[in-house]
């Protein structure tokens, strides 16, 4: 059923945005350096490797430079369009073609890399390898603001991640996964929309009141 979700909700979204997204290709040809999309291997269901696409906004050397696949605020490899395209979130309407192939739904564990995915906790993988990656999902929602998070000069950022970031969203994945249904589908819909909308919210403590208890380091900020 989720599937036949994806399918019509994708093929909706394409066609409604296809006018917005032909101004933003011709725009990323043009400005930066000159490229339009950016495909980057992540882990999908049962383990296996897909190619993400998004709109290109970072240099195209990222992964081997700064804090590698881990973005923080005010990244020096994100290019001055790539900004714009990032924080509405645009960038990420490419995997629309994602979802409509079939590598992705709408809602499910964000798809990682490879690094970021090895620094959740190994039940946490291998709960989320059980369903496809999401758009959006209980973790995104949550950790909508990381690059704010990690915006701290007095810690070791790659440190904080692997360390407090990546297990308790790995735990958020794994409930994900254990009460994965068309009603958390559609309400997690909603909360990524309600999130966009209004970024200091936490409503999803409101409506899934069994969400695990986020740790200390992690409390005032999620």
């Amino acid at each position: 059923m989720q599937r036949f979700f994806d399918i019509i909700f994708s093929a909706l979204a394409i066609i409604i945005f296809s006018p917005f997204l032909i101004p933003v290709m011709l725009i990323l040809k043009f400005t930066g350096e000159g490229e339009i999309f950016y495909v980057q291997q992540r882990v999908g269901k049962d383990g296996e490797m897909f190619g993400l696409f998004k709109f290109a906004t970072m240099l195209k050397d990222s992964p081997s430079t700064g804090t590698g696949t881990v973005t923080v605020k005010n990244d020096p490899r994100v290019l001055p369009f790539g900004s714009f395209l990032r924080k509405t979130k645009i960038n990420e309407l490419p995997q629309l073609f994602n979802i409509f192939l079939g590598d992705m739904s709408v809602i499910g564990p964000r798809p990682q890399t490879e690094r970021c995915f090895l620094a959740f906790p190994e039940a946490s993988q291998e709960a989320i390898v059980q369903v496809k990656p999401g758009l959006s999902g209980i973790g995104s929602v949550v950790f909508r603001d990381e690059e704010n998070i990690l915006d701290n000069p007095k810690i070791d950022r790659l440190a904080f991640y692997d360390k407090v970031i990546a297990p308790y969203k790995g735990n958020l994945e794994q409930w994900y996964v254990k009460h994965q249904s068309i009603y958390t589908y559609f309400m997690l819909i909603g909360l990524t929309i309600w999130a966009v909308l209004f970024s200091k919210s936490k409503a999803y403590y409101s409506i899934f009141k069994d969400l695990p208890t986020p740790p200390e380091d992690l409390k005032n900020l999620v």
